[in-house]
């Protein structure tokens, strides 16, 4: 039986990594600073500061891995393309994997972004466009990335490197983009919005938690882009949303100042997601802001 060690298991992508690491009979070990209250029984939660080391190493120790899937990170909206915890994530998470390799682990996935990428050419494709990380969150990922590979070569561990794009649904942060966008039309409030003529990648939180434990359970190596391939007018979906709320009339495009340094296009190629993975999302846009929007309606305080 695999023994599947899951970091940030309370945070958005790795809530959502559990139910599939369970339905594929690995007994799974969640990790977190914090333990949600409703927990399934069949899981095994670990409240560890994985800034610790020592904790760390204890962990790894009395869990003794075959699996390990990365998800934490510091995440907190607005701030965590230049704090300095990227820093600190780099060198926990360097930590964490030698520790894994000290206790016996065979593969480890690790959680990158699109953030990497020099995101002049758009178009993301993981053997062809250049890696060029304009933030200190996307070069603290790629140097991560880069270790992550040389240090698997060297101790014998298969390793891949999920490299996200944009993601949302059920707890989501409020403050990020779509949600923010259910939050306010729910309240009944306007959705102030930049001009929302970028284009993205976009894809469902349960998907690209499905996308992870597929590639873990997969013997793909290095990098493979988590998306969905399918780009969209990031203004389309503002309005997608609204539509099915029938707040049209509270959508304010251009409220918001427009960042300077934001492409206007930026989607994935997913061809060794679909190909070498052998993994197709089972949520399409529409039915993705479905499920969003219905759990706000439960959630929104």
């Amino acid at each position: 039986m695999k023994i599947v060690l899951l970091t940030g298991a309370n945070g958005f992508i790795g809530r959502h990594c559990i139910q599939p690491l369970l339905s594929n009979g690995a007994e799974v070990h969640a990790v977190d600073i914090r333990i949600p209250n409703e927990k399934k029984e069949d899981v095994k939660w670990h409240q560890v500061d994985l800034l610790d080391s020592e904790q760390v190493l204890k962990l790894m120790a009395n869990v003794k891995p075959t699996h390990l899937l990365h998800c934490a990170w510091f995440t907190e909206p607005s701030k965590y393309w230049t704090s300095l915890e990227n820093i600190w994530w780099v060198q926990t998470s360097l930590g964490l994997l030698h520790a894994f390799a000290l206790y016996g682990g065979q593969r480890v996935v690790m959680a990158g972004t699109c953030a990497e990428y020099d995101w002049r050419y758009g178009y993301c494709s993981e053997m062809f466009t250049p890696l060029a990380p304009a933030s200190l969150y996307g070069i603290c990922k790629h140097s991560l990335q880069l270790m992550l590979m040389a240090f698997s070569k060297q101790a014998g561990l298969s390793a891949a490197w999920g490299r996200l794009f944009f993601l949302y649904g059920p707890y989501e942060h409020p403050y990020r983009l779509i949600s923010s966008v259910v939050c306010a039309l729910l309240r009944g409030e306007p959705a102030r919005c930049s001009h929302g003529n970028q284009i993205r990648d976009f894809l469902y939180v349960q998907d690209v938690a499905d996308a992870f434990v597929a590639l873990l359970e997969s013997g793909v190596s290095g990098t493979v882009n988590i998306a969905s391939g399918c780009p969209i007018v990031i203004k389309e979906v503002i309005y997608q949303i609204a539509g099915k709320l029938g707040r049209r009339d509270l959508i304010q495009l251009g409220a918001l100042p427009n960042d300077e340094n934001e492409p206007n296009l930026l989607m994935a190629d997913v061809s060794r997601l679909s190909n070498e993975v052998d993994w197709q999302p089972k949520y399409n846009l529409d039915t993705g802001l479905e499920q969003t929007i219905d759990w706000w309606k439960k959630h929104l305080v």
